[in-house]
């Protein structure tokens, strides 16, 4: 680096000192401007994964001495039957989920695509219950359905719409129900925004193109839209799909699990296994299959995706 200055009315040439031959490397310098990202990760992700997988391996129990009793806790996992049904419960709770997210999403993105007067209002609105707490919506929803003190049904009896209280939550098919409700409630603003960046990105040639050529709605939206739309959907399918799958706190502060353990997910398993239980070592075996499981389904849907485009 070279710098001017003037002494005694001189113009001085000063060359400050060349860096070492070892930083001027591509290669070193990548290190160090990634070494505090890598530790971060180290710290946060990396060590408490290898933890959790030593953990799984031995018999731990929240006082005392941890005792090396691999296989074990993989192997009793077969004989837990709420873990069981609690994975076939999230399978059929993220199914159900995605499937009406993404076409509500969709829904509203296509609804506020074109630029109008005050659609800047109705954007803002429908991604507002995004802005709120997974934990704080799910207390709202439990104060707004609760049989004793919540508006919901007095307002619907008023209506005429029902005779006397709902069970919200007090059967599984209701239960499960107003859980969707209040998941598609909390994302499909978000979903919608992540749908509404990739219909903006379309260009307008195409779709006056298609229009010229004489296409409907119909079929610019299923020839168009959809096909140049791929990408931004497998992306929201990635995070509902991974969402779903990890979901715990709508059913711990919503349902508690209830009724009859009919809306434990695989999370709450954990959770009841490491802190009700205390068997840290069974909880961290269950959470090593379900990241196992993650990682696989997550690496078929990218490979699912790069074959399509």
């Amino acid at each position: 680096m070279t710098v001017i200055t003037r002494r005694d009315g001189q113009a001085v040439r000063a060359t400050s000192p060349a860096p070492p031959s070892w930083w001027r490397t591509r290669g070193a310098q990548g290190w160090l401007y990634a070494a505090p990202t890598a530790l971060i990760v180290g710290v946060l992700f990396l060590a408490p994964l290898v933890l959790i997988v030593w953990m799984s391996l031995n018999r731990w129990p929240l006082l005392g001495q941890a005792h090396f009793n691999a296989p074990d806790n993989y192997t009793k996992i077969a004989d837990n039957p709420l873990f069981l049904d609690a994975v076939g419960f999230t399978l059929k709770y993220t199914v159900i989920t995605t499937v009406l997210l993404s076409v509500v999403a969709l829904g509203l993105a296509l609804l506020v695509q074109e630029r109008r007067p005050g659609i800047g209002f109705f954007r803002t609105a429908f991604f507002l219950p995004g802005a709120v707490g997974f934990a704080s919506a799910a207390l709202l929803f439990y104060g707004l359905l609760n049989n004793d003190f919540g508006p919901i049904d007095p307002i619907l009896r008023t209506l005429g719409i029902i005779d006397e209280p709902v069970k919200w939550t007090g059967t599984p098919n209701m239960a499960l129900f107003s859980t969707i409700t209040l998941v598609i409630w909390r994302f499909a603003g978000f979903n919608m925004l992540i749908l509404l960046t990739g219909l903006q990105a379309i260009p307008v040639e195409v779709y006056e193109a298609a229009r010229s050529d004489g296409a409907n709605r119909l079929q610019i939206f299923t020839r168009i839209t959809l096909p140049l739309l791929r990408p931004t959907i497998a992306l929201m399918l990635i995070l509902s799909i991974t969402g779903s799958l990890l979901a715990f706190d709508q059913f711990f502060i919503f349902t508690n699990g209830g009724p009859d353990n009919s809306t434990v997910s695989m999370v709450m398993v954990v959770y009841r296994d490491a802190f009700f239980r205390f068997d840290l070592g069974g909880a961290a075996a269950l959470s090593v299959v379900l990241l196992v499981a993650l990682v696989a389904l997550n690496a078929l849907q990218m490979r699912v995706l790069r074959r399509s485009n």
